[in-house]
C-alpha cells in the first residue's frame, strides 16, 4: 500500500518486519513526474513489483538513493535499476566512510560486526558531503551521516530530511563497530542539529514531526549510556556482554546481541578519550575498566 505524506512524497513499507527493522523499511518515491526512489529495500519480488506499480503513466524514476549500504535498504537497488535505467547513488561501498581506527580494529577481526552489510553494493555515482542534485526544480542535498554505518547518509529535498537508520523515532540508533563508530554518530547528530529542517521522515517507522528534539533525546541517551558504563565499571572490570545484560535489564531477550554492539561502541569511544582502558587489545571478549 502506498501512503501519501504529501502529493510529491510517497511512502511503500517493504514486507520484512523484525525486531530490528520494526514494521519494515520505508522506501520513499519522491516527485510527481521524474521519480526518486530513496532505499528501494531488500531483494524482494512483491516490494519489487509495489514499487514499479506506484509510478503512473506519466512518471518515471530518474534516480535511486540508497541510505545505507544494510540489507534491508540497499539490494533491490541494482534490480530496480537494471529494470528503468536510472542510476544508483550514495556515499560509497559498504567499506567507504570508515576512520582508520575502525579500519585498523575491522582487519584485527577482534570485534566481530559486520551485521547485514550488503557486500555486494556499488553505487554508479558516489556523492560527496554536501552534494546537490536537482529533482524537480528543487535541490536535493546529499548528508553524509557516518555513525550507524560508515557509509550512511541523509537526504534533504523540500523540507525534508530523509533520515535512513541515523534518526528514527521508534528506537535509538543501533552502533555496531566497526561499521557503527559512536564518535561519528555524535558528531553528525550535531551537523544535523545545525539544518533547518524540522520534518524527518526514516528509515523504518513513522515520520518525526520534530527532528531537532529527536536528535537532542538521542544524544542525551548516549551521555545516559556512558554515565551507566561508567558507573558498573566504578566497582569491576567487565566485558561488553556482562554490562550489556547488567544495564539493558528490560529488553526482548533476543535483542541482548544487538544491546551488547552497542555497549562495545561505548566502549571503543570512551577507550579512545582515555577514560576507559582494556585488558590487552580492544576486544569483543576482553574486560574493560575506568581510568
Amino acid at each position: 500500500m502506498v501512503e501519501t505524506r504529501a502529493p510529491e512524497i510517497r511512502r511503500l513499507l517493504a514486507p520484512n518486519p523484525s525486531p530490528m527493522t520494526y514494521t519494515g523499511t520505508n522506501t520513499y518515491l519522491l516527485g510527481l513526474r521524474d521519480i526518486a526512489v530513496i532505499d528501494p529495500g531488500p531483494d524482494h519480488d512483491a516490494h519489487f513489483a509495489a514499487i514499479l506499480a506506484a509510478i503512473g503513466p506519466s512518471q518515471k524514476i530518474t534516480k535511486i538513493l540508497v541510505t545505507h549500504s544494510h540489507l534491508d535498504h540497499a539490494p533491490l537497488a541494482r534490480r530496480l535499476s537494471a529494470h528503468c535505467g536510472a542510476p544508483v547513488y550514495a556515499y560509497g561501498d559498504s567499506g567507504a566512510g570508515r576512520r582508520p581506527q575502525m579500519i585498523a580494529l575491522s582487519e584485527a577481526g577482534s570485534i566481530g560486526g559486520g551485521e547485514g552489510v550488503d557486500y555486494d553494493f556499488q553505487p554508479d555515482i558516489t556523492l560527496e558531503d554536501g552534494a546537490v542534485l536537482d529533482h524537480e526544480g528543487q535541490e536535493l542535498i546529499a548528508i553524509w551521516t557516518p555513525g550507524h554505518f560508515g557509509n550512511h547518509m541523509a537526504f534533504s529535498w523540500n523540507g525534508v530530511v530523509f533520515s535512513g537508520d541515523h534518526v528514527m523515532a521508534w528506537a535509538s540508533t543501533m552502533i555496531s563497530p566497526p561499521d557503527g563508530d559512536l564518535g561519528a554518530f555524535r558528531s553528525s547528530c550535531s551537523k544535523l542539529q545545525r539544518r533547518s529542517e524540522k520534518l524527518y521522515l526514516p528509515g523504518h517507522g513513522d515520520a518525526i514531526e520534530d527532528g531537532p528534539a529527536r536528535l537532542n533525546w538521542l544524544l542525551a541517551h548516549r551521555s545516559e549510556r556512558e554515565s551507566q558504563i561508567i558507573s558498573h565499571l566504578q566497582g569491576q572490570p567487565n566485558t561488553p556482554q556482562g554490562l550489556a545484560e547488567a544495564i539493558y535489564t528490560d529488553i526482548d531477550p533476543r535483542l541482548i546481541h544487538a544491546a551488547t554492539r552497542n555497549v562495545l561502541a561505548h566502549l571503543i569511544d570512551l577507550c579512545e578519550r582515555n577514560l576507559a582502558t582494556c585488558q590487552g587489545p580492544i576486544d569483543l571478549q576482553a574486560k574493560y575498566s575506568v581510568i
